[in-house]
């Protein structure tokens, strides 16, 4: 009897519930959409087809079919953590995960219906935006401990350059004005919170080990900024080249010290798939701009590393979910 009475509350932490659900999962769905378009756009550059981006595009959407209702009981049973979550000067900020999962889900639905790409990609801006302010206005409180500096900050300057991304193309007038302060407001937090981030890693202590892989978060800011000025501007220009460069600079950086350092898996390697995504769709629209042998080799050699990453990553959550280790403490 004693010995049941000890095996059991070890038994109650090891029940799977909605209660662990961390809201960073959505990283998963920005990561299978950001593949799913950058297929669409090779199926453009190489002639691939259409079969890959669409099945992955179906993919993206049944996983965010999944993980909005959980995450949803998940506050409603237990309001209290998720507040918790939310208020967390770190974990706070993937709450912009679940905007940017419906921004670029709009991209996706956008190949079937534009109507219903337009009403998706309204939701999705409107809830970016809200969340960017309500992080510049927490951070503005002040007192923010030097060890919550983080690479997730950025997803709330990044996610505003996401409506860029996702709505630069659609035809009402008034989406452009909205681009535009989309634009305004990602392109100055991402610069401001970029250097807040670069300072805290040179100066601070190193980011634990279940964090190193946000550091690839770094790499957002600059591809999404190439994808969302060029939808813009609509060319390829200087500047344009200038942020890509950049950013396949600091992801060769950032991928190289993760190889080197690996972490331990955990849903927090999501963390690496939509900065990736979103540079293998930024080497795709550069090498379809400029040209050339080396281009469009570095675009395919992106889209292979994405694919295998989210693969690897697909298998390793879904082999953590059947073992009962991804939703327990």
């Amino acid at each position: 009897m004693m010995e049941t009475a000890r095996s059991s509350p070890a038994a109650a932490r090891a029940t799977p519930s909605v209660r662990h659900l961390p809201v960073s999962l959505f990283g998963a769905v920005m990561s299978v959409a950001g593949l799913a378009l950058a297929w669409r756009l090779a199926g453009k550059t190489y002639g691939t087809g259409d079969a890959v981006p669409n099945a992955l595009g179906v993919a993206a959407l049944a996983l965010f079919a999944v993980l909005a209702p959980c995450y949803l009981a998940k506050l409603l049973r237990h309001p209290e953590l998720v507040k918790q979550e939310f208020a967390h000067p770190v974990s706070g900020s993937f709450f912009g995960t679940v905007g940017i999962s419906v921004l670029l889900l709009s991209s996706v639905i956008g190949g079937y219906s534009a109507p219903a790409q337009l009403v998706v990609w309204s939701v999705g801006a409107a809830a970016t935006l809200a969340l960017s302010a309500v992080m510049v206005s927490r951070l503005l409180n002040g007192d923010a401990a030097p060890a919550s500096v983080v690479p997730a900050w950025l997803i709330a300057g990044v996610g505003s350059l996401d409506i860029v991304v996702t709505g630069g193309a659609l035809p009402a007038g008034w989406t452009h004005e909205v681009n535009l302060l989309a634009a305004a407001v990602g392109g100055g937090s991402a610069l401001v919170f970029f250097v807040l981030i670069f300072s805290r890693l040179v100066h601070q202590a190193p980011l634990a080990a279940p964090m190193r892989p946000s550091k690839m978060i770094l790499v957002a800011p600059f591809a999404v900024g190439f994808i969302a000025y060029v939808n813009l501007v609509r060319r390829v220009d200087m500047f344009a080249a200038l942020l890509f460069y950049f950013a396949l600079f600091l992801f060769v950086i950032v991928a190289c010290r993760l190889a080197a350092r690996p972490a331990p898996f955990s849903p927090a390697w999501w963390a690496i798939g939509f900065p990736l995504a979103a540079l293998s769709n930024a080497a795709l629209m550069y090498a379809g701009a400029v040209g050339g042998a080396g281009l469009q080799w570095i675009a395919a050699l992106l889209l292979s590393l994405l694919t295998a990453a989210v693969l690897v990553l697909a298998v390793r959550t879904l082999w953590d979910l059947a073992a009962g280790r991804l939703l327990t403490a």
